[in-house]
């Protein structure tokens, strides 16, 4: 299996791309708040380099990290040394007795895993069902469809002593995202490039809704976490069970 977030582009994303994470939170923390989750534990399922583990732990939670990339794992134990992660797919790993499950950042369309289709997704959200006390809740967002609006789209991402070039395109017939990410990062005198490409299935925040209800959640479905606002076509659900 290809090897997503190696080791420079996992660097980069933690220090380039923390705002997501960081800003996400608050609103996150607030919504366990809201439900009388103050304590307990926290699985988080794409952790990528702790930062929302770090914010869980500053706030008194357990949290167990669950992430595909070995450099993210690496990046994440040293910055949350209280929390333990694992190296693994989300959509195998066994999920413990929780009192949360939190995925932030679009993790559930990614594809990196060959095994992950829509009937994957509803088979986790039912261990995660079975894995969440009574009142427990899962938190997590996805990327919609319509993420690129023309055919192709290319940008860049630069900062001290790396950048990152992303070319998007969408297959509409089928909701699949391809990013192809080329990146650059100074190491020692000279630049070195790495490439990856990652795909997403797109999914409509109607359907999810209506899958977590069969699975027996009751579904809130937001646009933002707290005071911060998703990123066009994304929409973020709370999932509870029932006590």
């Amino acid at each position: 299996m290809p090897e997503y977030y190696k080791e420079d582009l996992a660097f980069i994303h933690d220090i380039g791309y923390s705002d997501y994470a960081l800003k996400s939170a608050p609103g996150i923390l607030e919504i366990l708040a809201r439900h009388h989750i103050r304590e307990g534990l926290i699985v988080d399922l794409g952790c990528g380099s702790g930062l929302s583990a770090q914010e869980f732990t500053k706030a008194g939670y357990r949290v167990l990290g669950i992430d595909i990339s070995e450099s993210m794992i690496a990046i994440a134990r040293e910055r949350s040394p209280n929390a333990e992660f694992r190296i693994g797919s989300l959509f195998e790993v066994n999920i413990p007795l929780c009192n949360a499950v939190t995925s932030i950042s679009e993790c559930l369309n990614y594809l990196f895993d060959p095994k992950s289709d829509r009937q994957t997704l509803i088979n986790l959200f039912q261990r995660i069902y079975n894995a969440l006390v009574p009142g427990g809740v899962l938190i997590f967002d996805i990327a919609e469809p319509r993420q690129v609006t023309e055919k192709i789209t290319k940008g860049f991402t630069e900062g001290k002593d790396w950048v990152v070039l992303v070319e998007k395109a969408e297959n509409q017939e089928a909701n699949i995202l391809t990013r192809r990410i080329i990146s650059f990062r100074k190491v020692g005198e000279y630049y070195r490039r790495d490439d990856e490409v990652h795909y997403q299935q797109l999914y409509k925040a109607t359907d999810i809704a209506n899958e977590l209800h069969q699975v027996g959640f009751e579904v809130q479905m937001m646009r933002s976490y707290g005071e911060y606002s998703l990123p066009k076509a994304h929409a973020a659900f709370i999932a509870r069970k029932p006590e």
